[in-house]
């Protein structure tokens, strides 16, 4: 494999960007933005496409969970890469099993430090964490492979 994930991610974190700042088709966008970066690679290709559509398709209800846990503060507000970020890291949680949440969370970490304001991470962090926390009471996020939990257990 010549590329990475980190890569595929922040390629689809580009289209993202790309159809929320533009008004170009997903068809446009994959063309352009992603499939041109990913070429060397069809694994990351297809991670890269699969996770930008799911995001897409999956906007509304991403905001929402996003919305919970931005107090006194619209969504809108948050800088637009730190919302692209958000919304892919939530995405992956929910629809990637094979992926562990911890490696989710790190990954939007680093991506947003690079890409976004220096206060971010801690930001991306904290929101993503509080998110996956509850998504996976609620059955949101199942993991399954190889060394991951299968369920959230409670504390205490």
């Amino acid at each position: 494999m010549t590329l990475n994930r980190r890569k595929a991610r922040e390629t689809a974190m580009m289209a993202l960007y790309a159809a929320e700042l533009s008004n170009d088709s997903l068809e446009h966008i994959l063309e352009t933005v992603i499939h041109p970066k990913m070429k060397a690679d069809e694994e990351l290709n297809e991670f890269s496409t699969a996770l930008f559509l799911k995001t897409i398709r999956d906007r509304e209800e991403l905001d929402a969970i996003v919305g919970e846990f931005v107090t006194n503060w619209d969504i809108k507000r948050i800088a637009t890469i730190d919302r692209c970020v958000l919304r892919l890291a939530i995405t992956e949680m929910m629809a990637f099993e094979e992926i562990p949440t911890k490696v989710t969370i790190n990954e939007a970490i680093e991506i947003v430090k690079k890409y976004s304001t220096a206060k971010s991470g801690k930001f991306i962090n904290g929101i993503l964490d509080a998110a996956s926390k509850k998504l996976g009471e609620q059955g949101k996020i199942v993991k399954t492979g190889s060394g991951l939990i299968t369920k959230t257990l409670p504390r205490g």
